[in-house]
This record gives C-alpha cells, sequence and structure tokens, in this order.
C-alpha cells in the first residue's frame, strides 16, 4: 500500500474512534498528577488559584471555537458522523473561512487548557505532540474525502485556508444567522465534559496528593451547575422540538 493510502486508511480509522481513544490518555494523567500543583508548592496558593483560572479559560476559549463554528453551519456540514466521512455539501464562510479545521483548532484549545491545569511540563509536552500526530491523520483523511467528492471547490479554498491557524483576514459572512439553539443542541455535551473533566482532575489530585477525596465548594457548586444544566439540554433534545431549527 502506497504511503499516501496508507496514513488515509490510519486517519480514517482515528476519524471512526475519535470519541474513545483520548480515554487512553487517563493513565497517563493520573502518573502526571503526582507531580501537579509545583505553583502551589513553590508561589502559594493565590498563583496556583490564578494558573487553574486562566487554564479554565482557555478550554472555554476552545469551546467558543466550536460554538462559533456550529452556530453557523447548515444541515450537511461539519456533521458529527462516526463511522465514515460524510459531507453532503462544503462550508467554506464563517469560521471555515478562516481556518479549514475549526472544530479541531477548538479542541486542541480545550484540550491545552486542560494539560496547562496539571501544571506538568512533560504532559503538556506529550498531549501537544500526541494531539498533532493524531489530528494530522484525520485531517488527511477528511480532505481527501473532500478532494475527491469537490475537486477544483475544495483546492481553491484549500489554497487560501490555513489548515489550523486562523486567519482572520479571510472572514466571509456565513449565510445564515447565528443559531443559539443549534449550539445548545451540538455542544452542551462538550461544555459539560470540560467541567467534568476539570472536576475530576480536582478532585483526583486531592486524592493523590493528600491520600483523600475532597473538594472545594465552589468545585462542587462548578460541577453540580455543569450537571443540572446538562440534563435539562438533554431533555430538551430528547424529548422536545424546542431547540430544533430547519436546515441545522
Amino acid at each position: 500500500m502506497a504511503l499516501r493510502e496508507d496514513i488515509e486508511k490510519q486517519g480514517n480509522w482515528l476519524f471512526r474512534w475519535r470519541s474513545y481513544l483520548p480515554l487512553l490518555l487517563i493513565p497517563v494523567l493520573l502518573i502526571g498528577l503526582r507531580d501537579s500543583r509545583i505553583l502551589e508548592r513553590i508561589f502559594g496558593d493565590s498563583i496556583s488559584d490564578f494558573w487553574e483560572a486562566c487554564a479554565i479559560v482557555i478550554s472555554f476559549t476552545g469551546l467558543l471555537v466550536r460554538c462559533l463554528t456550529a452556530g453557523y453551519v447548515p444541515r450537511g456540514t461539519s456533521g458529527r458522523n462516526t463511522k465514515w466521512q460524510a459531507a453532503e455539501t462544503m462550508n467554506t464562510t464563517g469560521m471555515y473561512s478562516v481556518v479549514r479545521n475549526p472544530l479541531y483548532l477548538g479542541n486542541f484549545i480545550i484540550v491545552f487548557g486542560i494539560v496547562l491545569f496539571i501544571q506538568v511540563w512533560w504532559i503538556a509536552l506529550l498531549v501537544s505532540a500526541g494531539f498533532f500526530v493524531y489530528y494530522e491523520r484525520i485531517i488527511f483523511a477528511e480532505e481527501e474525502f473532500l478532494r475527491k467528492k469537490f475537486g477544483i471547490q475544495f483546492t481553491e479554498w484549500a489554497e487560501k485556508t490555513p489548515a489550523i491557524i486562523p486567519n482572520f483576514k479571510n472572514w466571509k459572512k456565513p449565510a445564515l444567522s447565528f443559531s443559539f439553539k443549534t449550539v445548545l443542541r451540538r455542544e452542551f455535551s462538550t461544555m459539560f465534559s470540560i467541567i467534568a473533566v476539570f472536576f475530576f482532575l480536582e478532585v483526583a489530585t486531592n486524592f493523590i496528593i493528600n491520600k483523600h477525596f475532597s473538594a472545594r465548594s465552589s468545585w462542587i457548586a462548578f460541577f453540580i451547575t455543569g450537571l443540572i444544566f446538562y440534563v435539562i439540554v438533554l431533555v430538551l433534545k430528547k424529548k422536545t422540538r424546542l431547540i430544533n431549527v430547519n436546515g441545522r
């Protein structure tokens, strides 16, 4: 098998299992948590809390990128299919006019905030390198699919649109208006996943360092608020049509 086809095959396999493969990082994170909170030990609680708050803001910035992408896309693009590549039309406006892979950019920013929260340099380096290899192959497979299906339309768009580092000078106004309902329907689980991961890291770090399960009241409130929001939106999505939008 030629290298091009081999990389495409790897990318399609990673694409299919992309929702589950990141779970393999959990053992690595747990090992790294033994060396966590170095800022707390050196500079005290205030600096450490500020660092953690910044890490959370960074991750939610990644969520914002995903929301700005999801809020404008029509049906048939930016699908959440997991078994194979699928796209009825190409989206080249909005976030897709400044970067070819805005959802993956958002994912990287989310993950980067999480690894910064841990405060272990080798985890940040390892996860960043792994992210590059992981998504490089997925992006390659996706773009091969788009190249075969849309031909010159894809080529012209790819030539002027960066793969992962945005160029905001290229911004093109989306044809559709921003849909908050679409964002709720598509990204509510991502938001709760971010909250749950940070809460898990906080509790796990306390257990590994202090040998007991504990979390400050602010962390518990943070998690419970996210959980309530998740359950409400899940019910709205499954049991009603309140957050459905025609053509989205």
